[in-house]
Formats: C-alpha cells, sequence, structure tokens
C-alpha cells in the first residue's frame, strides 16, 4: 500500500500539536514573565517575579496572566507538531542509515536527531516566535492581534526584521532540542534495561521529561536572552546588531550572570513542568491514537 506512513505521521503531529498546547498553556503566568525579565535591565529574583506576577493580577485580572497565550498558541501547535514529526522521521531515517531500525539508536544519531527536529520546527516558525515577543513585552494598544503585529512590523521596520534573532534561536535549539530528546529517550531505554516494562508509568516519563528539560534549558539560556533581546530591539530602545555585540552589551551592563542567566532559576521550574507535560502528553497520545486506530482496523 502506497500510504503506509501516513498514519503514524498524522499520529505524531496530531500528539506534539496536543503536547504543546498543553505544556505551554500550563506555564504560560511564569512564561510572560520571564520575558518581561529577560528583555528589561530589572534585576530578576524569586520575589521580583511573584511581585510582578500579583501586581498584573490586581490590575488587569487573572485571565491577564495569559496575555499573548493565544499568540504563544499559534506558534507552539506547528512548533511542536512539526518539532515531534521530524523527530519520530529522523529516528527512522537515522536507524535505516545506521543499520539500527526499530531499536533505539545510539548516542550521536540520537542527539542528532533531536538537534535536527528542533531546527526544522524553529526554522518553520520562527516569525510566529517573534511577534509572540512583541506581544508579550508591549500594551495591549500597540499591537491588536497577530496579523496586526505582522503588518505593522514590515511596515515600519522592513519585512527583514520578522527574521530578527533567527540565528542565536537555531544556535539555541540544536543544543536544547539535541539534549531534550537525548535526555528523554537516553532514560527511557535506561528505564526499560533497568526495570524489564517497556513502557514507564505517566509519573515516570514526566520524571524523565523534567530531567530533559532541565539540561536542555541550561544549556541554550543564554542564546535565549540574546534573542529575546534582539526580537524586541525595536520597541524597547536598544539597538542589538550581531550575538556578539548583544552579549557584550548585555554582560557591559549587567554582568554575565545576571544578564546573561536572567530568569534562569524561573526555567527551572518551568522548564522541567513544560516538557515534563509534553513529553508525556506526546507519548500517551500515540499509544492512545495507536490503540484506537487498532481497534477501528479490528472492528472493520
Amino acid at each position: 500500500m502506497g500510504n503506509g506512513p501516513t498514519p503514524s505521521v498524522l499520529n505524531s503531529l496530531l500528539s506534539g500539536a496536543l503536547a504543546g498546547a498543553l505544556a505551554k498553556t500550563a506555564v504560560a503566568p511564569l512564561d510572560r514573565t520571564k520575558i518581561i525579565f529577560q528583555v528589561s535591565s530589572a534585576r530578576f529574583s524569586a520575589k521580583e517575579a511573584y511581585r510582578l506576577i500579583y501586581r498584573t493580577y490586581l490590575k488587569d485580572g487573572f485571565l491577564s496572566l495569559w496575555r499573548g497565550n493565544s499568540a504563544t498558541m499559534v506558534r507552539v501547535i506547528p512548533y511542536a507538531a512539526i518539532q515531534f514529526c521530524a523527530h519520530e522521521q529522523y529516528k527512522i531515517l537515522l536507524g535505516q542509515y545506521y543499520g539500527f531500525q526499530g531499536k533505539a539508536l545510539p548516542p550521536l544519531p540520537r542527539l542528532l536527531a533531536g538537534s535536527m527536529a528542533g531546527t526544522t520546527a524553529a526554522m518553520l516558525t520562527y516569525p510566529l516566535d517573534m511577534v509572540r515577543a512583541r506581544m508579550a513585552v508591549t500594551p495591549k494598544e500597540m499591537y491588536g492581534n497577530i496579523v496586526h503585529v505582522f503588518g505593522r512590523i514590515s511596515r515600519e521596520e522592513g519585512l527583514k526584521t520578522i527574521y530578527r534573532g533567527f540565528t542565536p534561536t537555531i544556535l539555541g535549539v540544536v543544543p536544547y532540542a539535541g539534549l531534550s530528546f537525548f535526555t528523554y529517550e537516553t532514560l527511557k531505554k535506561l528505564h526499560a534495561e533497568r526495570s524489564g516494562r517497556p513502557q514507564p508509568y505517566s509519573y515516570e516519563r514526566l520524571a524523565f521529561g523534567a530531567c530533559a528539560g532541565l539540561l536542555g534549558q541550561s544549556a541554550s539560556y543564554p542564546l535565549d536572552v540574546v534573542r529575546r533581546r534582539m526580537q524586541t530591539a525595536g520597541v524597547t530602545g536598544h539597538t542589538y546588531g550581531t550575538i556578539a555585540g548583544t552579549m557584550r552589551e548585555i554582560v557591559a551592563e549587567e554582568g554575565v550572570v545576571r544578564g546573561l542567566y536572567k530568569g534562569l532559576s524561573m526555567n527551572w521550574v518551568k522548564g522541567p513542568i513544560a516538557v515534563g507535560i509534553s513529553f508525556t502528553t506526546f507519548d500517551l497520545t500515540q499509544i492512545l491514537l495507536r490503540k484506537l486506530q487498532q481497534m477501528g482496523y479490528t472492528s472493520r
């Protein structure tokens, strides 16, 4: 049959979309707070972050903590769908190339599959990320909706701006996606070998995903800060041209730890939760869809 892989590709697209949507919605208030700190030179601390969340809640109401979440969804759903689906496909391709069909990949291809999946997703959805960063740090009046942001940026700052910060994004995605997928897959493989159970329990998946998120986040964090500064330069009054220049400026103004790692402690809370939820959701949704498919086929 010519349409063999279609159900599995559709499966991983659907599972990835749901995984991304659930994970990001769960941590949206923390995410928004983190971006606000990343793009300003205000000192970051857990107390200040809590104050900012609480002030926003008092001023604009509970749901305002999710402001920009619909824009996040527009980016995250295609991003997660593409990333998870690409990862499955790269695993198959690399498995064939290295002669490991159907078995767990050796370490290097495992790292490669994750990095390539992240790069593919980032390249295809980057303009949406740029728009999300702009919406998170500007007042409602400035940009009404996503289409409005695209229109205004291309009109006032030129179309090239939509890809500003693209290089640090790709440089950050390679270690982040590579290490996240690598860690998660490795922990699952080790768990299967040690426990003799092919499938870990849900809480174990969450823990593996949390470790994956922690490692991935820490490795790529400074590039995340640089990317946010470059993306929002047009509205914060800064001119950040190159990655090295932006890094130098941040370090000169705020120091290495306080500047380049600003908000990382918040990411240590947010990242593991988000990555844990997304990997677990992806796996469980895939298992569910496969079961439904089998039931569909057997009941025919």
